[in-house]
């Protein structure tokens, strides 16, 4: 087998393997979800930490079942949430341990990045793009909504933060939502069918947009208060005020920045719903862009691709 480079990301939500290979083909992708109990919102740092740490060797064991650790030639890990000075969460060291052993006991190199930078990879692989051109780039998860300035450089991404939330993540607001409504966590595929096969029957205010950021808070105790009342039947309407929000977004920013190119990628942005609606706005300023579906949410794939390029470009 040609070289082959190992991926791991373990963030708040997931604990995701993967190799790729010269090519950056991939030759397998293992992700799952942490266990989170009915009627919570997620975790705590320790819990998770502990849970990465207990999936991690058998998820590592099954890598190996599609490659050979002889075949590996270097090792890229998700070490913190940005790459920014004080940006930091317990969970991703469950993945820096096990990253450092292997490439150690392998005899590679060990490479790191941020995990928002392997779901630009993730995205961005798919679309050419140039070293030093920059681009747009929406980060919308469990926990991050960012509108993002990025550059491509030989050692990953730089990025700019230039709008996105001020309080809660649209991830937040659906799990919360979700949750809400007798969902488990995360919430966020339950309510993308809701929202895929029921009517717009009601619509949450808008949210205002103050040069590239917004509030969301708002929009959750107005969801929440009409749970209460109307079911999942605020669904629907709740995922179009979303989209509209972020291909609204988008326009601004991209007149803002001088920048018609946006790409989005996280969990958020691997519903259908919320791609269908921001089609119908693509008369506007920003060219928006999607990645595969399937990679949108936490994955060890763009990791995997950074230190493949990291690698051949070192």
């Amino acid at each position: 087998m040609s070289e082959v480079f190992l991926g791991i990301d373990t963030s708040n939500y997931k604990t995701s393997v993967a190799a790729v290979d010269g090519s950056q083909t991939i030759l397998r992708s293992l992700s799952e979800f942490l266990p989170v109990r009915q009627g919570e919102r997620g975790l705590r740092q320790e819990t998770a930490f502990f849970l990465h740490a207990e999936r991690l060797p058998d998820m590592i064991r099954e890598v190996y079942e599609t490659v050979s650790p002889r075949d590996i030639h270097a090792v890229a890990v998700s070490y913190a949430p940005r790459r920014a000075e004080g940006s930091y969460m317990p969970v991703f060291q469950a993945g820096v341990h096990a990253g450092r052993v292997i490439a150690d006991t392998l005899g590679v190199p060990y490479y790191e990045f941020s995990h928002q930078e392997g779901h630009i990879e993730s995205v961005m692989h798919a679309f050419d793009v140039r070293d030093g051109v920059p681009f747009l780039f929406s980060h919308l998860s469990g926990g991050t909504t960012e509108f993002l300035r990025c550059v491509r450089t030989a050692d990953g991404y730089e990025t700019e933060i230039v709008g996105g939330t001020l309080d809660i993540s649209i991830g937040q607001l659906i799990d919360r939502a979700g949750v809400k409504l007798g969902h488990a966590f995360p919430a966020g595929k339950y309510l993308d069918e809701i929202a895929a096969t029921q009517p717009v029957t009601a619509l949450p205010s808008r949210v205002k947009i103050r040069d590239g950021y917004f509030n969301l808070s708002g929009t959750e105790t107005q969801v929440l208060q009409s749970i209460e009342a109307q079911g999942d039947a605020v669904v629907p309407g709740l995922f179009r005020r979303i989209a509209e929000l972020i291909a609204t977004e988008a326009d601004q920013l991209a007149t803002k920045c001088g920048i018609c190119n946006i790409y989005i990628a996280g969990g958020v942005a691997a519903s259908r719903t919320i791609r269908g609606i921001i089609a119908e706005y693509s008369n506007g300023s920003a060219a928006v862009h999607f990645g595969d579906a399937v990679l949108s949410g936490d994955n060890a794939v763009g990791t995997a691709w950074l230190g493949e390029r990291k690698h051949h470009g070192a």
